[in-house]
């Protein structure tokens, strides 16, 4: 697991903005698979293979960019790592999407702790491990409707 993590970190070193990028599709494809099968419990048999590459699609297209340039705008807006300054972050932060209003017990102190703990270039990461719950939880309540 070292391993991995030191080469992850050195292609994070020579390519942050798609290893970023690459990392929130992958794991919003994690999201979908956990939820079709731990949740959904569809078995491999009845797995969405077309629905897991629409997620990851999202992932790699909408959630990487967009997302990972929002944060360098937080960046710029408010800098510094104190304590104060991952709370402006926070609060910037739950004003860019409608779909954190409905997430308010995870969110707010996930950032918080992102912006005050966690390197710029790892931020997006983070977020998105923790966006695996949370994507599968969306992944469920999306296709439970159709």
């Amino acid at each position: 697991m070292a391993g991995l993590w030191r080469s992850y970190q050195a292609l994070m070193g020579r390519y942050p903005w798609t290893v970023q990028i690459v990392t929130a599709g992958s794991l919003v494809g994690v999201g979908d698979v956990i939820s079709q099968q731990l949740i959904e419990r569809r078995g491999l048999a009845n797995h969405s293979v077309k629905r897991t590459a629409k997620m990851m699609s999202i992932g790699f297209f909408f959630v990487g960019p967009v997302v990972g340039s929002w944060y360098k705008v937080l960046d710029k807006l408010v800098t510094g790592g104190t304590k104060s300054a991952a709370l402006k972050k926070m609060l910037f932060d739950q004003d860019y999407t409608d779909a954190l209003i409905s997430n308010y017990y995870l969110w707010p102190p996930v950032q918080i702790a992102n912006f005050y703990f966690v390197p710029l270039h790892h931020r997006l990461a983070v977020v998105q491990i923790v966006a695996v719950v949370w994507n599968s939880y969306l992944s469920w309540k999306a296709n439970k409707m159709l």
